[in-house]
Formats: C-alpha cells, sequence, structure tokens
C-alpha cells in the first residue's frame, strides 16, 4: 500500500507520495473530479492525520501544505499524461493514468522531472527565463491574501458585506459586536419565491481552520438561523469540511482563501482583470522553396 511509507506524525507528505492516492482518488470517483473532491478522497487513501492537514503553506496560509503538495502531484501527474484537466477545474483520469502500476508512475515521472531540467537548462543558457523562475513570481492570489490580511477586522468584515451584496444578498448588515458569539453579521439570500437569512463569521486567518472552529459557529448561530457561511483567507482541513455538511447539523457553507480570490475576482472587487490577445507567429520555410531557383525567371525577363 502506498501509505506505508508515508511518515507519522504530522510531517506532511511529499509530492511524490501523493500521487498515487491522487490517481487512485480520480479512478475511484468514476475517473473525473473536482480539485475539492479528488483531495478528500486522496487525503483517506493515503490515510492523512489531522495534524497533517492543519500544517498552513506559506505566510498567508491560503491553502494548507498538504493542499499545495496535493496540487503538484496533479501538475506531475499531468506531465506524464495520466491526468488530464478542464478549463472548468475537472481533472480527469487517462487511458494511460487508468494502466498505469505505481512503480511505472514513479519512473515515468522521473524521466518527465529529467526533460524538464534539461529544458531549464537550455532556457538559462539562452537568458530565458525558466518555469522555475517563473513561479517564484508572487502569484495575484498570494499579493491579494496579503493585502487581506493587513485590513483591520472590521475593514475585512465589511468588504465581506460589500462581497456578499454583489452576489445577491440583500439586508446584508455586520453586528460590530465583540460579544456576538462569533456571529459577524447577518444577510438575507433570496431564491427564487423563497428567501432565509444567512449568518456569516470572518476570520482574516494565516493558518487552517479546524473542525473545533465550525462547531463554535454553528454554537453561535444556535436559535438564530439554520444556515451559516463561515469566511476565511486561510484553508479548511478535511475534518473541518466534513464538520460543515454534517448530517443532523445546520449546515455551514466554507469559503477559503482560495476561493475567495475567485469571488473578489469574479466581482472585481480590488481585483483587475484585462484581457490580452496574444498571436502565435510560425514561420512556414517551404514557403520560401519555390524562391531558391531563380535562373528561369531571370532567364526569361531579359
Amino acid at each position: 500500500m502506498w501509505n506505508n511509507h508515508l511518515v507519522a506524525g504530522s510531517k506532511v507528505p511529499q509530492y511524490h507520495e501523493l500521487m498515487w492516492p491522487a490517481l487512485q482518488a480520480t479512478k475511484d470517483l468514476g475517473g473525473s473530479a473536482t480539485v475539492r473532491e479528488m483531495n478528500e478522497r486522496a487525503i483517506e487513501l493515503a490515510s492523512v492525520t489531522e495534524a497533517q492537514q492543519s500544517i498552513p503553506h506559506g505566510k498567508d496560509g491560503r491553502m494548507s501544505e498538504l493542499e499545495y503538495r496535493l496540487h503538484w502531484a496533479r501538475t506531475h501527474l499531468k506531465g506524464i499524461g495520466a491526468l488530464e484537466n478542464s478549463a472548468r477545474g475537472v481533472w480527469a483520469i487517462t487511458d494511460h493514468g487508468r494502466a498505469l502500476t505505481e512503480a511505472a508512475m514513479h519512473h515515468e515521472t522521473k524521466l518527465w522531472r529529467d526533460s524538464l531540467r534539461e529544458q531549464r537548462l537550455a532556457r538559462r543558457a539562452a537568458e530565458e527565463p525558466s518555469e522555475e523562475d517563473e513561479a517564484i513570481v508572487t502569484s495575484w492570489k498570494d499579493t491579494l491574501i496579503s493585502r487581506l490580511l493587513e485590513l483591520p477586522p472590521e475593514g475585512f468584515e465589511r468588504l465581506a458585506q460589500r462581497l456578499l451584496r454583489e452576489a445577491g444578498f440583500v439586508n446584508v448588515t455586520v453586528t460590530g459586536k465583540s460579544g456576538d458569539g462569533g456571529i459577524d453579521g447577518v444577510g438575507t439570500y433570496r431564491l427564487s419565491l423563497v428567501s432565509f437569512p444567512i449568518y456569516f463569521q470572518c476570520k482574516r486567518y494565516k493558518g487552517v481552520v479546524t473542525p473545533g472552529a465550525v462547531r463554535d459557529f454553528r454554537g453561535a448561530m444556535a436559535g438564530r438561523g439554520e444556515k451559516g457561511l463561515l469566511i476565511t483567507t486561510g484553508s479548511f482541513t478535511r475534518d473541518a469540511q466534513a464538520e460543515a455538511s454534517r448530517d443532523g447539523a445546520p449546515p455551514v457553507e466554507l469559503i477559503d482563501g482560495d476561493r475567495l480570490c475567485d469571488l473578489l475576482r469574479e466581482y472585481r472587487l480590488g481585483v483587475d482583470v484585462h484581457q490580452r490577445l496574444e498571436e502565435d507567429v510560425l514561420v512556414n520555410p517551404a514557403f520560401f522553396d519555390e524562391y531558391d531557383h531563380t535562373d528561369s525567371v531571370v532567364s526569361a525577363s531579359q
């Protein structure tokens, strides 16, 4: 089994240790999966502990270290042709991926990485930026999360209020009360002829949100409403996600830092998107073949 070599305790498995669970997770889910679905199943297959899930990645904690390494596991699986992904973020296993053994997967990954290394060396020799160099550049989401973390708690709550209004909520208010039991605000969401209140909590947070935070928020909602929304700049562990949708308990919708960035981009709140038209210019050497021999043309003109 692939989890035999995972390190016990709080050390997060390396990306190459997560590749096989990620591939098997996609297969188990019917051959395709969203990132969240794949992550949840891979975590289960790899027997990753809550402590391992709780370790944040980077300074802003927009995602956990485990999510970051699962991202690279998917990247490598795509690199060897075992997975493919659509523009809508759905990943699917290929015929090649279905036929792979674990040993063959690791062998092909080594060959692919060796090929990338040779390409990087060639680009550096030509003084062109490599994928590795470009990866160092801070992504727009990292920049956005860093700015959000600079906001005071009240400012982050008002931003959440604006976001919910843009998303179609009405009568959105921020409580602004320190003793309100973790409830930062409430808004009314209209769905066709039905409307209902949704309470929300904002966690301007660098780390990973655990099930305890979800339970505390649900407890604060008790007697007020049946639906909650927990917004954070960090990420949620798998157990926190399971707690949010636990049977028999009021549901809590979760918005992590990554999704928060996507929503701010969608509604153009502090994020400007500039469309660029790019052209691929290719030279067709064969076009010039007829101009390689001009003797007959010259003699005719004379």
